[in-house]
């Protein structure tokens, strides 16, 4: 689930296969031209479709114009974009580490 509060999107729940779809296309619809924090401290579950999601918020993002910053995101689901190696290219709030 992803909800927007002011400048914040609250995703919750599992951010796998079975979601993405429906994930993807409610965040291009929150998105718009501002900039957002994504908070994912509710996420319960990832796969490497939650990476996938990601970046493409990401270029939605870049295409409107606007800014999107990850906060909260699970260590697992940091540890999978290291393993694709693109960790680096993941905007990450000031409270988010990359230490291994």
């Amino acid at each position: 689930m992803i909800v927007r509060d002011g400048d914040r999107l609250q995703v919750s729940g599992p951010l796998t296969l079975d979601t993405a779809k429906t994930l993807y296309e409610a965040g291009v619809h929150l998105i718009g031209r501002d900039s957002l924090v994504v908070d994912m401290s509710g996420v319960e579950a990832v796969d490497s479709c939650a990476v996938s999601l990601m970046l493409n918020w990401l270029r939605v993002a870049q295409r409107n114009n606007a800014h999107l910053v990850f906060a909260h995101v699970p260590p697992n689901l940091l540890s999978l974009a290291r393993l694709y190696g693109v960790a680096e290219m993941l905007p990450l709030s000031v409270d988010v580490s990359l230490q291994s």
